[in-house]
């Protein structure tokens, strides 16, 4: 994450928290004309109060957010110029920016994309294998076998979503059985 939007990151997320929610992370998007300010948010982990499972976050989510986050921009007037507001839940692909988060989903698959290239290549794709979330020590099992990143290292993540798992894909055919 830049500079900005970590202080960005930092002047928000109380109020954030303030809505029983999480800001998960912060996308700045400078522009000439109308930059855009998008938020990532969920339910703070143990705080949706729902005994029947865990909830989503809502429109309403958004809104409540939306109009905190004004009010703490107002105030604070940390970015220039005219820009755009954007709340959003994670969905499907989550966005993760934060070693906490990767640690979250270990098991699952991610895309990212490293600020430096390693052996000529900024894009990669694998398992969550291990987090160490205090040295920020990130382990993906890829094609190549494993690959150790230091957070810092990554520029953009996001889980890639298994939509046969999440009933939003047809399971895969089996090949024909063989019976004697």
């Amino acid at each position: 994450m830049g500079n900005r939007t970590d202080e960005l990151q930092e002047l928000l997320a109380p109020a954030v928290a303030d809505l029983g929610l999480e800001l998960l992370g912060v996308e700045w998007h400078p522009a000439a004309e109308h930059s855009l300010l998008r938020l990532y948010i969920d339910v703070a982990p143990g705080g949706d109060g729902v005994e029947e499972g865990p909830r989503g976050v809502t429109v309403e989510d958004c809104e409540a957010v939306s109009r905190e986050v004004e009010a703490v921009l107002d105030i604070n007037d940390p970015i220039p110029g005219r820009y755009q507001l954007e709340v959003s839940s994670p969905g499907i692909d989550r966005p993760l920016f934060s070693a906490e988060q990767f640690a979250r989903h270990v098991g699952e698959t991610v895309k990212l994309q490293l600020r430096l290239p390693i052996e000529g290549r900024r894009r990669f794709q694998g398992r969550i294998h291990t987090v160490d979330v205090e040295e920020q020590r990130i382990v993906l099992d890829v094609e190549e076998g494993e690959l150790i990143l230091s957070h810092d290292s990554i520029e953009k993540a996001r889980i890639v979503p298994d939509l046969v798992a999440l009933g939003l894909a047809p399971q895969p055919k089996r090949g024909p059985r063989n019976n004697h």
